[in-house]
């Protein structure tokens, strides 16, 4: 059979002529019903949700490191409240049915008990960092991806025992302290003291420091989707308010760990932190090589710093080494002095950074120009 190609080419052509002016006029004069109301043409949902579950399967990264403290209470109770804040509004809660505004929604977002079903860890931080286009699920409003882990805890948590009466102790807002702070309160504390190890507490911070991480938070310069949202959600007098509540709240009397001694590992933290000396000061322990001195700037020290200075005297130290390692990959900004803390990270190893995170844990909480070091 001989094929007549001019005839063929001829026809593709005109076919794809056709198929121009046709999708031209589908668009154009807006032909396609974009309704919520109208649904979809059938088989269309089973194609896009196919293609949603195939397309997570693919792009994300099962290689991934996961975290081993997913199983962590505080890592889900972290998670917990944000989702309260962020996620609520659209996949419900334990035991708690969506709003019908949610329910009218095309794609209609899953309940929370069912979205969660059958994903793994890494497909399910997938999906909470880079969103779903079309569907109304956003993407994570940071690049950084460390401080989704939260929400994938929360969500496994939903997946085998979180039931409505722990979602609800998990999140209850704090009643207590200043009014119109509950956001802030039900994370950080009344007094600026968590209960989670992995919220940092705010009562060692002066208010010229925590207005620049509020600043910081609310313009992007300073990367965490968790505090993005909550700094964002707030009005900006109300965080002007917070910045002075909690910059004039005095960490407890007595408050740390001073009889009991340092850890080995702390004691190694303190060996970094002691890489520069005062003045006449005794030279042991030796000064740690290739690592800025913590304590020239973060104390304790004996003379005035710089208030652009975060005290982290009896900080939380899983909070000390998440923000270490972020430093150290240039994943932390929003500050005057983020330069100086990329080039000062550079040469701590993880080792490093935990011992560091240690030492100052283990120090009485105080504000910058109060630390003292009780183990000398």
């Amino acid at each position: 059979m001989n094929i007549h190609w001019k005839t063929v080419g001829g026809t593709l052509l005109v076919l794809a002529v056709v198929f121009f002016v046709a999708a031209s006029a589908w668009i154009g004069f807006g032909l396609y019903n974009v309704s919520a109301r109208m649904g979809h043409f059938p088989g269309m949902s089973w194609v896009f949700h196919t293609t949603y579950r195939n397309a997570v399967s693919l792009w994300s990264d099962e290689g991934r490191a996961v975290p081993d403290t997913l199983d962590d209470p505080s890592m889900i109770a972290l998670g917990a409240k944000h989702f309260e804040s962020a996620c609520r509004t659209c996949h419900g809660a334990p035991g708690a049915v969506r709003s019908a505004t949610s329910r009218s929604m095309l794609p209609q977002p899953p309940h929370i008990d069912e979205a969660v079903d059958h994903w793994s860890p890494v497909e399910l931080h997938w999906i909470v960092h880079k969103g779903i286009k079309m569907s109304g699920m956003p993407g994570w409003p940071a690049a950084r991806q460390d401080d989704v882990w939260p929400i994938v805890a929360f969500l496994l948590s939903v997946r085998t025992d979180m039931t409505p009466e722990r979602y609800e102790s998990l999140t209850a807002a704090q009643l207590r302290g200043p009014k119109g702070l509950s956001l802030c309160t039900a994370c950080h504390g009344a007094q600026g003291v968590p209960d989670n190890p992995h919220i940092p507490r705010l009562d060692i911070l002066s208010e010229t420091y925590i207005t620049q991480a509020l600043t910081a938070y609310r313009g992007g310069s300073r990367q965490s989707g968790i505090m993005q949202h909550a700094a964002s959600e707030v009005p900006e007098e109300v965080l002007s308010q917070a910045a002075t509540v909690f910059g004039n709240a005095a960490p407890p009397a007595g408050d740390g760990a001073e009889g009991a001694g340092l850890s080995d590992l702390a004691r190694r933290g303190r060996e970094l932190a002691f890489s520069a000396r005062m003045p006449g000061e005794d030279a042991s322990p030796a000064p740690a090589e290739g690592v800025a001195a913590c304590r020239v700037c973060h104390g304790p020290w004996d003379e005035e710093l710089d208030p652009d200075y975060p005290s982290i005297a009896g900080q939380n130290a899983p909070y000390l080494e998440a923000q270490l390692r972020l430093w150290r990959a240039e994943m932390r900004g929003g500050g005057p002095m983020a330069g100086m803390m990329h080039y000062a990270s550079q040469n701590l190893t993880d080792a490093d950074i935990e011992a560091l995170a240690a030492y100052y844990a283990a120090l009485p909480p105080a504000r910058l120009n109060e630390v003292r070091d009780p183990y000398r």
